[in-house]
């Protein structure tokens, strides 16, 4: 009998059932020697002769005695992913149980690698890996180090392809395997948008919490990477909410962690906006509970927040929906509004806004600093305007000065006298009437001042 990567593990199976494995004093032969000496070959074998004997003895190998065959062509197969360049055809092979040679087809290789990525091909591949053997063989990859990246992609591939025609427990086993084997993966090289699909599936299912406060670990420093539309999540059937406030809470709290990733600006500027945008969205859900959605305000640091905008809308909203809060719990929700950081049509908003209370409404020196600080920022011509009325107010208050001091000073001078009658000449001829004005009050007045716009005042 000719042994083959087809026939390897019928063999073994048929040498335990016959007690063939040993040599007894009767002279029974022992097939286990012949078997041995078959898989040192195996490091010849083409891919096509590994994943078929993976195969075999998935289904068949169920002795301790043969597990270290199981784990040879496992090693080898790992292997040849691992170095590309040194992987044969998988559908072209022939072996031969003495000389072990095989025989190459580069060009139905070729074609087999263009259907896939350079990297991902051979996914189809193994998909025949029972949930055991999937756990043991994605183990032996992470230690070949295998691309994490690579190995996380073929989980969810797995999972996407298996889940369809499983059945109930077959899919509640396998999503817990595919959970505690990408928290063995480096963070980074997770996909979060594939994260949340498999946290829908987990949810549905009903798993264990333990096994989906493993998926939020893995979300939460990956929170940067997703849209609005992953943190939309319809609360539990056992809950009237309109979206799973508490999950939003859990995942932020573990970004905020940071664990081995940075919290660089761009990272945070981008879950802070996200965050916003989410409590508008919440905001209108009347089951939603003041203490709730203070914990939602708070969850973020006023640091990691350059605008305060759309917390006031979603603040707003909050009001208007619960009229019926009481002054300490409006209170709460409205304190954490900082003023600074609002725009000048949202603070204006504010100071109008009844449903505010009126201790987190600004003064009304404020938002007029406010008001002109941003005029004078956006129409730099009104700066240059007033500085020249203002100029110009100085000028005419320094001509009525020295006038007064021409017509009181000493009486007896000749010169003043003179100087004073060249004024009033110089008055008359202009049809002026100012310096009778003036010895008349013998008062210094400064009745023309110059009036600011309203927007001053």
């Amino acid at each position: 009998m000719e042994l083959t990567s087809s026939n390897v593990s019928m063999l073994c199976s048929a040498a335990q059932f016959l007690e063939m494995e040993e040599c007894d004093s009767l002279g029974t032969q022992s097939l286990k020697p012949h078997i041995e000496k078959f898989c040192e070959a195996i490091r010849f074998w083409t891919l096509f002769e590994l994943v078929e004997a993976l195969k075999q003895c998935q289904e068949s190998l169920h002795s301790k005695r043969y597990l270290e065959i199981l784990d040879r062509i496992m090693d080898q197969l790992i292997e040849r992913l691992a170095s590309p360049c040194t992987i044969s055809s998988p559908y072209t092979c022939s072996s031969n149980a003495s000389s072990f040679r095989v025989s190459f087809d580069t060009s139905s290789y070729n074609s087999l690698r263009n259907n896939f990525s350079e990297a991902t091909w051979w996914f189809e591949h193994l998909l025949f890996l029972k949930i055991d053997l999937l756990d043991n063989i994605i183990r032996k990859m992470i230690s070949y180090n295998l691309d994490h990246s690579v190995v996380s992609k073929f989980l969810f591939y797995y999972h996407k392809l298996s889940y369809v025609s499983a059945a109930q427990d077959v899919k509640i086993e396998t999503i817990k395997v595919v959970i505690n084997l990408l928290s063995l993966l480096d963070i980074g090289s997770i996909s979060c948008k594939d994260l949340f699909n498999l946290n829908r599936i987990a949810i549905s299912l009903k798993i264990s919490k333990f096994c989906r406060n493993n998926i939020e670990s893995l979300i939460g420093p990956l929170l940067d990477q997703v849209t609005i539309d992953y943190l939309l999540i319809p609360s539990p059937h056992d809950s009237d909410h309109a979206y799973d406030v508490d999950f939003v809470l859990r995942v932020m709290k573990i970004f905020l962690l940071g664990g081995s990733f940075e919290l660089n600006s761009n990272r945070v500027k981008r879950v802070s906006k996200m965050m916003d945008l989410f409590l508008v969205e919440a905001s209108p859900d009347p089951h939603l509970q003041p203490c709730e959605f203070e914990a939602l305000i708070t969850v973020l640091p006023d640091t990691m927040r350059e605008s305060h905008d759309q917390l006031y809308l979603a603040m707003d909203m909050y009001l208007k929906i619960h009229a019926g809060l009481s002054e300490d719990e409006k209170m709460n929700i409205c304190c954490t509004l900082n003023h600074k950081k609002l725009s000048p049509d949202i603070l204006r908003h504010l100071t109008r806004n009844l449903m505010f209370p009126s201790e987190t409404k600004p003064r009304s020196h404020v938002t007029r600093h406010c008001r002109m600080k941003t005029i004078l920022q956006e129409n730099d011509h009104l700066k240059n305007f007033f500085d020249s009325v203002i100029r110009k107010s100085f000028k005419i208050t320094a001509v009525k000065e020295d006038v007064e001091k021409i017509i009181y000073d000493d009486d007896d001078d000749d010169d003043d006298d003179q100087e004073l009658m060249k004024f009033g000449d110089l008055e008359r001829m202009e049809g002026g009437t100012r310096l009778a004005y003036v010895r008349k009050s013998r008062v210094h007045t400064m009745s023309n001042i110059i009036y600011l716009p309203k927007f001053c005042s």
